[in-house]
């Protein structure tokens, strides 16, 4: 179909919302990457333990004569190739993957950054070295080829270098006025969080750079109108509505990284019903949380992904970090003498933090919970999401850490000695228990950390020791680092999910090098130290704090 018969259905839907016998456009036009039997047939063989493997693999030849030859061939079997010949097909017709890319060192890369020597402990500094002669491993530019021959790739050309994630994910991440899921084709349809204006906010910090600011602040804007226009939605509340933001991907048909779980998974349902789940697991996908209990409440089955419903709920961290960029947004504009666009965002500002305010916190528990549109209430369950605003300063009440704190106690978490759990419920998805995650350490401990009190920056620190010696103590027995961790039983490479725990891994070292630089004068490779009970850590701070403050 064509292109501009799908932006019309695309405007139709948004305007309908989603319906459970819609048809949806696909993820994008290619009949290769994106839809169509060659895809289908493919990924349902299986001919990779990964199906995101196949869908990151260039063609060797036009993807028209790609086409034809499989049209003849799956017509010749009447449209069930065998299982040896479609390997053989895929093997002459496709290169394999990660054809597109080569190395690339940063040029600002230096062998031994001053960082290293604020680190106190021996074993840890040495390991701080190793984890930052990783970023040459994962740095990455593409070949020319991918500019001259666009079409043979699922991979979007970019002239820039970058940094991959590592494992499974070889590819970059931002472009295309909001910021996809992946620099693939198949992704283009979903975003990621929105973090594109905090970024830039990190690089001023660190450069003071305005000409880039003013060269790029209309990308920033547009990443936000993206966010807008596409997923804004409208919350009643005691004859008040207030416009929040969600995660909604209205675009059907399986994911084609994981084409052949999306279609199993549907199958289990009515057909009626396909499409629908279909744009849910994309929403989870283009939450991060891909996937989570988080989004399975108040479903039919709370305990199966057939059940997810990731559109139907309003999220906490989604909205703090538009709550941030708002405020980041109008800073930046006051910076370039832009009066009226900084008064623009410094009044959606306050709008969302009314709404934040309104909607998502629960001054009883002292925490922010995500709110269930269908349901019309807010989901109690704990997750580290609910402290986001923390985190990102978007909250009024100035006793919101020690609430928080309190909240982090009455939910036990502090009693995980090995870093915060992604939640307390085990599905066996990768977002839940006992799974912990580099970024939600990060919403936590920063969040923390940011405190006027002395006992929340001191708890931020011991969460951050935690974090350390796991990523340490497995770093130490597997010599790599990895996306996700089982803090179950004294910590090891996490589980779960779509597909194996992922090697790398970009934000896995991002967050332990920026604790690191925060905390390396305090921070040991020693044994682990388990939390008190709740009731004592009061007790368990006092000395830290008096050692803090003797040595100041």
């Amino acid at each position: 179909m064509p292109g501009r018969t799908w932006k019309l259905c695309l405007l139709l839907l948004l305007g309908l919302g989603l319906g459970s016998q819609e048809a949806l456009p696909p993820p994008c036009e290619s009949e290769i990457y994106c839809h169509g039997e060659l895809l289908h047939q493919v990924q349902m063989a299986k001919l990779y333990q990964d199906d995101k493997q196949f869908v990151d693999m260039p063609l060797s030849i036009a993807p028209e004569q790609v086409l034809q030859t499989f049209t003849e061939l799956s017509r010749d079997h009447n449209h069930s190739i065998p299982r040896e010949q479609l390997q053989a097909f895929v093997q002459e017709h496709f290169q394999a993957k990660g054809q597109e890319l080569q190395p690339w060192t940063p040029a600002d890369w230096k062998d031994s950054p001053q960082f290293l020597q604020k680190i106190s402990d021996a074993k840890l500094r040495v390991w701080a070295g190793q984890l930052h002669q990783l970023w040459k491993k994962l740095g990455k530019k593409m070949k020319p080829e991918v500019l001259s021959h666009p079409e043979r790739f699922s991979l979007i050309y970019s002239e820039h270098p970058f940094i991959v994630p590592g494992g499974r994910f070889v590819e970059f991440y931002y472009c295309y006025g909001h910021v996809p899921n992946g620099g693939r084709v198949y992704y283009l349809q979903r975003s990621q969080p929105p973090l594109l204006t905090l970024m830039m906010d990190c690089y001023l910090t660190h450069t003071n750079d305005t000409t880039f600011l003013q060269e790029n602040i209309e990308t920033l804007a547009l990443e936000l109108d993206f966010w807008t226009k596409n997923r804004t939605v409208s919350v009643s509340l005691e004859g008040k509505n207030y416009l929040l933001n969600r995660y909604y991907v209205p675009y059907g048909g399986p994911r084609p990284e994981s084409y052949s779980k999306d279609t199993e998974l549907a199958d289990t349902l009515p057909e009626g019903d396909r499409e629908a789940l279909w744009a849910e697991l994309k929403a989870g996908a283009e939450s991060g949380w891909d996937f989570s209990s988080r989004w399975l409440i108040g479903g039919p089955n709370p305990n199966s992904l057939s059940g997810i419903r990731t559109s139907k709920l309003v999220p906490v961290d989604l909205n703090a970090f538009l709550c941030q960029a708002e405020e980041l947004m109008s800073k930046f504009y006051s910076r370039l003498g832009n009066d009226s666009q900084a008064t623009k965002y410094r009044t959606l500002r306050a709008q969302r933090l009314a709404a934040l305010n309104a909607v998502l916190w629960d001054e009883e528990t002292g925490a922010w919970f995500d709110y269930d549109l269908e349901n019309k209430k807010k989901n109690q369950d704990f997750y580290p999401s609910n402290l986001t605003p923390l985190w990102a300063g978007c909250f009024s009440d100035p006793g919101v850490a020690d609430k928080a704190l309190k909240y982090l106690e009455d939910s036990r978490i502090l009693t995980y000695q090995y870093g915060i759990p992604t939640s307390l419920q085990k599905t066996g998805q990768q977002w839940d228990l006992p799974n912990a995650w580099a970024p939600l350490q990060d919403l936590v401990i920063r969040g923390l950390a940011k405190a006027p009190l002395p006992r929340a920056q001191e708890v931020a620190f011991q969460l951050a020791q935690n974090w350390i010696r796991t990523n340490f103590d497995v770093y130490s027995q597997k010599s790599a680092m990895y996306e996700k961790y089982d803090i179950s039983n004294g910590g090891q490479p996490g589980g779960g999910g779509e597909y194996e725990v992922q090697e790398g891994f970009g934000w896995t070292n991002g967050v332990v090098l920026m604790l690191l630089d925060r905390y390396g004068d305090r921070l040991t490779s020693g044994a682990q130290l388990a939390f008190l009970e709740p009731h004592c850590l009061a007790a368990t701070l006092l000395p830290s704090l008096l050692f803090s403050l003797l040595s100041r």
